[in-house]
């Protein structure tokens, strides 16, 4: 089963006030993005899995109107959260005083099954955060990775968070210019190596007690190569780095996992992250770069059908 993810981050800002919804309301923009996967066939492709992480002011709408088409043809189609907050409603403990904050539970009362926990933007934030309280934290390597360090501890409640409500999760890793370094990338790999198999370690420490039932899938994000005027990473890369968080979960916690390209599946590289063999989907946002730059369905159903033509 192959994995495509979709972030559509904060894409319910309009045009006008410095976003990408092309509609005046946000609410008929997700609708309509929803219905045109369903028509387009988004939800019964074989062996596809289609998820769809929306702000949480959409996610209810979304839901309603997935919910409003045969279950033929949203089968492989979710819409699912884009974070969940580290502590969650449980009967008999705290009954929801996380005032900003989006408990599990709250979720998944919503309709969620999957959340995006760990996104490459989160990790900044946390680190930002973290950082506050440590001068300079931006420039020092050892205080930079007591951030890191802080910051996978709050990732890794999240993940648990999710799961033990029920939920799926895709786990977002990777590695900054500072971890991977000058030189070759021959000289990068164990600095890669070190940088993702912590991250790992510490995101995934006891996520066993919790999988029966769910599903935990990577999302590799090349964090060095996003932005604009950045040079992805090639297939050599992105091999080695799937393959070795794949055999790295499966020393740490004994099971098999899919890994997706995180750094931006798109129109442009769908083919050749298809054909690295050890990758399983990918992580789409934008669809379009110039012109209407945004996020439109016509445009994902061309990726989708790129990647599948091409994958291994």
């Amino acid at each position: 089963m192959n994995d495509i993810f979709i972030n559509l981050k904060r894409f319910d800002v309009l045009r006008e006030k410095g976003g990408v919804c092309p509609s005046d309301n946000a609410k008929e923009w997700i609708e309509e993005v929803v219905a045109k996967s369903v028509e387009l066939k988004l939800g019964s492709l074989d062996d596809v899995n289609v998820v769809y992480f929306v702000p949480e002011a959409l996610i209810i709408p979304a839901q309603e109107k997935l919910a409003s088409f045969p279950q033929s043809d949203r089968k492989n189609l979710h819409v699912g959260c884009q974070g969940v907050f580290r502590n969650n409603i449980e009967p008999g403990k705290n009954f929801g005083a996380f005032t900003t904050n989006m408990p599990a539970a709250s979720a998944y009362q919503m309709g969620c099954r999957w959340s995006i926990i760990g996104h490459s933007e989160e990790r900044r934030n946390l680190q930002e955060i973290i950082g506050a309280f440590e001068p300079d934290w931006n420039a020092a390597d050892d205080t930079r990775k007591r951030c890191a360090t802080a910051s996978d501890g709050i990732i890794h409640q999240e993940v648990l968070s999710a799961l033990k409500q029920g939920m799926d999760v895709l786990l977002c890793v990777g590695e900054t210019a500072e971890e991977r370094g000058e030189g070759s990338f021959e000289e990068q790999q164990p600095r890669i190596r070190e940088t993702l198999r912590a991250q790992l370690a510490r995101c995934l420490d006891g996520v066993t007690d919790c999988l029966e039932g769910r599903k935990i899938a990577i999302g590799y994000e090349p964090i060095w190569a996003i932005g604009p005027g950045k040079t992805p990473p090639g297939k050599e890369y992105i091999g080695f780095v799937s393959g070795f968080i794949k055999e790295t979960v499966k020393e740490l916690c004994g099971f098999e996992i899919p890994v997706v390209y995180g750094g931006g599946l798109k129109e442009a590289n769908a083919a050749e992250i298809a054909s690295v063999d050890t990758i399983d989907g990918g992580l789409v946002a934008l669809t379009r770069f110039t012109g209407e730059i945004g996020f439109f369905v016509e445009d994902l159903k061309i990726i989708i059908d790129k990647y599948l033509n091409s994958a291994c």
